[in-house]
């Protein structure tokens, strides 16, 4: 439960920016209404929010460029039902948890790519590294959606869209520096022509950082520096109005200093990991029947390799070890959409895969040398989908389907979903609900890792990881749709979970529950003032044991409160509260459980427009200078100071 101090301290920082007529209607008409966002994620289709029973959030590129942040990390962490955690500062492994589900069930895309990495030892995605540079907006979707997207999305889907070209050609850039040593360059060229449309960017970070061994515990004080580079392209073409062709290119290669472990005595001043990452993706769209038939057809390829690097030192003359992990998914996907009425529109569509990954890991220490291969191994998978979306009068929207996947290590899986919604038009009012299952496939390593000297690890008679879920809410429009309330209520259940035991190696005995309850408001009471807020209340079980699950904060609290004075400058205030959570000591063995204390941190943004096209701004991080973990025993920043531009050249 929240502190009672962590609360005050939201609303007596909101309280400035909140105009004395923040729920009155703005008779002169200078505030719009709030708009619904169009969403991809959902449905697979461009389908307006209002439409979509699923619960959803679209986190915009004009919210994106509003808080002054780098990376898609720092995105997410305001948002509804999510919790993030990161072992240290900037590079530091991160993991997302969307409504409690474990981390390796969030399904991370972009522009519906695949990103959980096949040699993840739970195939997860650790998406410390990736930037916000030519991202327009970043949608995530709670709940099963097993038929939506196939395996991995038991708790949800986290898709990265990024920009397309657009208009005449623009040239963007960006710079900011902080008090962690952080430089951050951006830069970025977007346009279109009659038949051809272009989007490219470079973005680079260096930062000095702080240590990953948190500095409140003995022997921490060496700092674990980071830089990343990112190029990206985004090619289009239309051969004619009624087919396209669409290129994506990404690269990612950084470059983390980590320390050994979390806690007292953890840092290491030469151990490295470098991370390389490139994704390939071609699509073609095309129209027939007369615009009634829509085909997408694309193919993927993402190839990621990971490696670590720690030799002797001072501090550990006995102590080194190095690894290199390779990981590959090539993805085909052909959707169908078949426009039947205005009001009627059925998907069908085929997903197949091929992921590939190898490692190997050598140690020695004062007990010897020791070393693990994992050859090279393959698994494939393919999925039938279909969708059916309609509507009734302008007010009865649902999407129902049903998909049946095969994989080639663990058999076969079928999942379902239905998605209705109601909206009563004259009251403002939108009911919504889904019901849906997922599934998980084992990863590659939990089906095929080498047994050790202490027993089995890889199991391939592993089964599939299985969720169903339900969520239910009303969302309500008030003032002219100037204010949007909405409340979900939300339940999942989980079995066939993949643990390990030490005695059997990778077993399907997990089970789990995750429910709890979503508020969020969105005010807009003139022009130039906005406020967002929004609560989470979770309850995340093991079923087996009884306990937390753990880095699962029990209550989340997030705020922005914004005010243009007289269009001269933005001013934005942040509070993010965050009640506590169990975690694990991996510093003493047997690892005993331990508590993490809630906190609360204070954000400010200004930014001012000195003309047209430039743009400064000054950003504080953690102004309260709170002192704070997300990962037992690993450190997180104090209080941070950014500054920066941004210039658009015509």
């Amino acid at each position: 439960m929240f502190r009672r101090s962590a609360v005050l301290a939201s609303f007596i920082a909101l309280f400035p920016l909140i105009p004395a007529g923040l729920l009155a209607e703005d008779r002169q008409g200078q505030a719009g209404p709030l708009q619904h966002d169009i969403v991809v994620t959902a449905t697979r289709l461009e389908t307006p929010e209002k439409k979509v029973g699923s619960s959803i959030t679209v986190v915009s590129g004009e919210e994106l460029v509003r808080t002054g942040r780098s990376f898609v990390l720092d995105a997410l962490v305001d948002v509804l039902g999510l919790s993030v955690v990161r072992a240290g500062g900037p590079g530091a492994s991160a993991s997302v948890f969307v409504r409690g589900a474990n981390s390796e069930h969030t399904l991370v895309l972009l522009n519906g790519v695949e990103l959980n990495d096949p040699i993840n030892p739970s195939r997860s995605c650790d998406i410390s590294h990736l930037p916000l540079s030519q991202v327009e907006r970043v949608e995530v979707l709670r709940g099963p959606q097993g038929l939506l997207y196939g395996s991995d999305a038991l708790g949800g889907v986290v898709n990265i869209i990024t920009r397309s070209g657009r208009g005449q050609p623009r040239l963007s850039l960006a710079s900011s520096f902080d008090t962690l040593s952080s430089l951050t360059a951006d830069l970025s060229l977007a346009g279109a022509g009659r038949k051809a449309d272009y989007a490219f960017s470079a973005f680079h970070e260096r930062t000095a950082g702080l240590s990953a061994a948190a500095e409140a515990y003995p022997g921490n004080t060496e700092k674990d520096g980071y830089r990343n580079l990112t190029l990206a392209g985004r090619f289009g073409y239309a051969f004619t109005p009624a087919s396209r062709l669409t290129l994506t290119v990404r690269g990612t290669a950084d470059r983390a200093e980590i320390d050994n472990f979390g806690g007292p005595g953890g840092d290491d001043p030469n151990n490295v990991q470098s991370y390389k990452n490139l994704l390939v993706r071609g699509q073609h769209r095309s129209l027939s029947a007369n615009g009634r038939w829509e085909k997408a057809v694309s193919l993927s390829w993402v190839g990621t390799r990971r490696a670590t690097g720690n030799p002797v030192d001072p501090a550990h003359p006995a102590d080194s070890d190095r690894s290199l992990y390779r990981g590959g998914l090539v993805q085909l996907d052909w959707q169908n959409n078949f426009f039947l009425r205005p009001t009627h529109t059925l998907t069908a569509g085929l997903e197949a895969a091929s992921e590939s990954g190898s490692s190997d890991c050598v140690s020695e220490s004062a007990y010897g040398l020791w070393e693990s291969a994992f050859p090279s191994v393959r698994a494939r998978s393919a999925g039938l989908y279909l969708l059916d979306h309609w509507e009734s009068g302008g007010r009865f929207f649902v999407t129902t389907g049903v998909r049946a996947d095969g994989h080639s290590r663990s058999g076969a899986a079928v999942t379902f979903r239905a998605a209705p919604a109601y909206l009563i038009a004259g009251a403002g009012t939108r009911f919504k609900a889904s019901l849906g299952s997922g599934f998980k496939s084992p990863s590659l390593y939990q089906l095929f890792a080498p047994a050790t000297p202490f027993g089995p690890v890889g199991n391939p008679l592993l089964r599939p990881e299985r969720s169903l879920g339900w969520d239910a809410g009303v969302e309500q429009s008030l003032a002219g749709g100037r204010t949007v309330l909405e409340v979900t209520w939300f339940n999942s259940s989980f079995r066939d979970l993949v643990t390990f035991d030490y005695g059997a190696g990778y077993v399907n005995i997990g089970r789990a529950r995750t429910q709890g309850l979503e508020v969020s408001a969105k005010v807009l009471p003139g022009r130039n003032s906005r406020l967002l807020a929004s609560y989470t209340r979770l309850s995340a079980r093991d079923l087996v044991s009884g306990t937390e699950l753990p880095r699962r904060p029990r209550d989340k609290f997030s705020a922005e409160a914004g005010l243009r004075p007289f269009g001269a400058f933005d001013l934005a205030v942040h509070v993010l509260c965050v009640g506590r959570r169990l975690d694990r000591d991996f510093s003493a063995y047997p690892y005993p459980t331990t508590t993490l204390p809630g906190y609360v941190l204070l954000d400010l943004v200004i930014t001012k427009t000195l003309r047209s096209g430039l743009e400064v701004f000054a950003r504080v991080d953690n102004l309260l200078n709170a002192d704070y973990q997300t990962v037992w025993g690993y450190g997180s920043p104090g209080r941070v100071l950014r500054t920066g531009l941004r210039l658009a050249l015509y």
